[in-house]
């Protein structure tokens, strides 16, 4: 990890140079309330597109007589929405408060921000700060705790007892974070929950899915299931009008708002309760209602006759039941039939010492600019390798993958209608073994994530073994500005950046590179174990060499006619010398050489596939030995061609 990284990890960022500690030792010495300069109590901090002149700020200890931030413990049903059309953020803060340890890393040292009314010494100075996870970095926003109020009552976010300010005041963080209020109406509560806990983002719409398929179905379910064991955050909603929203359905579920996924529960029945229960197994979905109003009225609901089947406890033994107010259970396929979209904030575990499967992690910050790298997201177009390029390998023989590419939501001093946002999406390859330098020709296509006009854009996928790179793109090359690229692998990838387009040939009075050649070693055939083997398996696999550099296949098991498409790509100084071509056996202890081809034709820019006889070596170098090679070879004198 990078040390601006780490350092950030321990020590956020002071947004707008704000120092917490600072301002409130100032204030206090002074004997004077924190106003914030940044973020002052006007109507610019609320609204870029009108003015409202009945809003008044006020601190809480004008609106009751003894404030705290937290009241009993933080819940997730703590919340009321006010007057904005951010639903999403508050359903983000309901899942926020189901996680103590994500909460208190969101607000800090919440002992010391609490109000003390019985404390010697004042500490209160009417600031308070909150940690955002923006970027790559964990940021430190400090606010004032004035508070925009009608009639002395707040009217945005806000909790259900009067005396309790946590989520006005996160709120009021996230919008100076923003520039204002009006810009939290629109998001998505996957975004939200990033910049609470710094995961990884996942929007999942339904109604793009085929749910007549079974095959995808199953996939859908196992997928929540195994993000929901491993503590993922998720939250799904169903989508409709603005004007809809807040609309309640006949079955009692309300437009627009979203609900927290709280367990993904597939529970196997005892077979004597199965005539009872109708079914052997049960897929199941449990959700948390943070609004308070109304709920489910559908098969599993509360008072539903599915309950009264067999007894409580059976129920619980297979795991139905309920850990707090406000949840609610629902079949699957009810789950699929009546909600559109799944947020999921996946928790990335990079740690060396942990128990649970942990990750390596590449995180890279880039740009699409006008005069550098951009070219549109056509795969087969002239410009679509002018884009940024990254390059990582899969070592083991296939490994799961996960990319994130996130775009700036935000502008600096944006006071500006809307947010304007590129249509982002990214694209792997399959590339040769050893490329060092940025690709030229586009290789096979392994992968292509959706393209969305939204903050971030995810994929996962299984990868066998070899060199790959991504490319992140917008749909357009008149789409510029930065992004922020994060790869996820099971083992350590060697990621990086390709930003060379080919060798320099340094100095002048040594050899120069002159041609690069790109060989494909595409199948052997008739392969023979060699007379002296103690192994009765053909297992092989090829090295190529050129100029001393090696590459080096997978091993095909068990197989004497085997297909190997690897490729390779190298810059030569030396292009009279052949390429070789080694075929070996893989032993358990010592590999057995077999033979090697000779690949003396360079070919040419279109390429030349070839049939080699397979030859022994050092002093059999002119005997045939058993066996074919099928090879592909192009070339190239400018360096930059592949």
């Amino acid at each position: 990890m990078p040390m601006k990284e780490v350092i950030s990890s321990i020590m956020p960022t002071a947004f707008k140079k704000q120092k917490y500690s600072s301002i409130r030792s100032e204030c206090l010495s002074k004997g004077i309330l924190f106003e914030d300069p940044e973020f002052p109590a006007n109507n610019k901090s609320i609204f870029y597109s009108k003015i409202d002149t009945e809003i008044e700020w006020k601190r809480p200890k004008e609106l009751c007589k003894v404030p705290k931030l937290v009241v009993e413990g933080v819940t997730c049903d703590d919340l009321n929405q006010g007057e904005l059309g951010n639903t999403w953020f508050v359903t983000a803060c309901a899942s926020l408060a189901l996680e103590k340890k994500l909460f208190e890393k969101v607000l800090p040292n919440l002992k010391e921000q609490e109000w003390d009314e019985r404390a010697e010494k004042n500490k209160y100075a009417g600031v308070f700060h909150f940690h955002f996870w923006r970027f790559g970095e964990w940021v430190d926003i400090v606010i004032d705790d004035r508070l925009p109020t009608k009639n002395g009552k707040l009217i945005f976010c806000h909790s259900k007892s009067r005396n309790e300010f946590w989520s006005a005041l996160l709120e009021k963080a996230y919008a100076k974070l923003y520039g204002d209020y009006e810009s939290l109406n629109d998001g998505r509560s996957a975004d939200a929950l990033v910049d609470f806990t710094g995961g990884v983002a996942e929007k999942l719409v339904l109604t793009r899915l085929d749910l007549n398929d079974t095959k995808i179905v199953d996939q859908l379910f196992y997928k929540l299931k195994e993000s929901c064991d491993n503590s993922a955050l998720m939250n799904c909603n169903i989508e409709c009008q603005k004007t809809e929203v807040g609309k309640e359905l006949p079955n009692g579920l309300i437009l627009g708002h979203g609900y927290n996924i709280t367990k993904v529960l597939e529970s196997k029945v005892e077979k004597k309760l199965q005539g009872a229960v109708g079914n052997n197994t049960l897929q199941m979905v449990r959700l948390a209602n943070p609004w308070g109003i109304k709920e489910w009225n559908g098969p599993w609901s509360d008072d539903s006759p599915e309950w009264s089947k067999i007894n409580k406890s059976e129920w619980e033994k297979m795991g139905l039941k309920f850990e707090q107010e406000g949840e609610f259970w629902m079949s699957f396929q009810d789950f699929m039939n009546t909600f559109t979209n799944i947020d999921i904030c996946h928790f990335v575990n990079t740690s060396i010492i942990s128990i649970k499967k942990t990750w390596s992690e590449a995180m890279f910050h880039g740009e699409w600019t006008v005069s550098g790298r951009n070219g549109g997201n056509d795969f087969n177009s002239a410009t679509f390798l002018s884009n940024p390029q990254f390059v990582f390998d899969i070592n083991g023989q296939n490994d799961r993958v996960m990319v994130s590419l996130e775009q700036h939501d935000i502008k600096p001093g944006r006071q500006e209608l809307g947010i304007q946002l590129n249509t982002i999406g990214f694209q792997i390859m399959k590339v040769e073994e050893n490329r060092k330098y940025r690709v030229h020709i586009v290789g096979e296509k392994v992968f292509a994530s959706e393209y969305s006009k939204s903050r971030s854009v995810f994929g996962i996928m299984i990868l066998p073994k070899g060199r790959y790179v991504v490319v992140p793109t917008t749909t357009s090359s008149d789409e510029l500005g930065p992004f922020m690229l994060r790869l996820y692998t099971g083992s350590s990838s060697g990621a990086r950046e390709l930003t060379m387009e080919c060798p320099s040939n340094g100095c002048p009075c040594a050899a120069n590179f002159v041609l690069v050649s790109t060989v494909t070693i595409e199948s052997c055939s008739e392969l023979e174990i060699p007379p002296k083997s103690k192994v009765k398996t053909m297992d092989p696999y090829v090295k190529i060499i050129c100029e001393g550099e090696k590459v080096q296949s997978i091993v095909v098991n068990n197989e004497k006619n085997p297909k190997f498409g690897t490729k390779a790509t190298f810059y030569r100084k030396k292009v009279d010398q052949p390429i070789i071509v080694e075929v070996w056996n893989c032993n358990t202890l010592v590999d057995d050489y077999i033979a090697e081809a000779r690949i003396e034709e360079n070919g040419n820019e279109s390429g030349i596939s070839k049939e080699l006889q397979l030859f022994g070596r050092k002093k059999e170098a002119a005997m045939e030995k058993p066996g074919k090679m099928k090879i592909h070879i192009c070339s190239s004198n400018d360096l930059q061609y592949l």
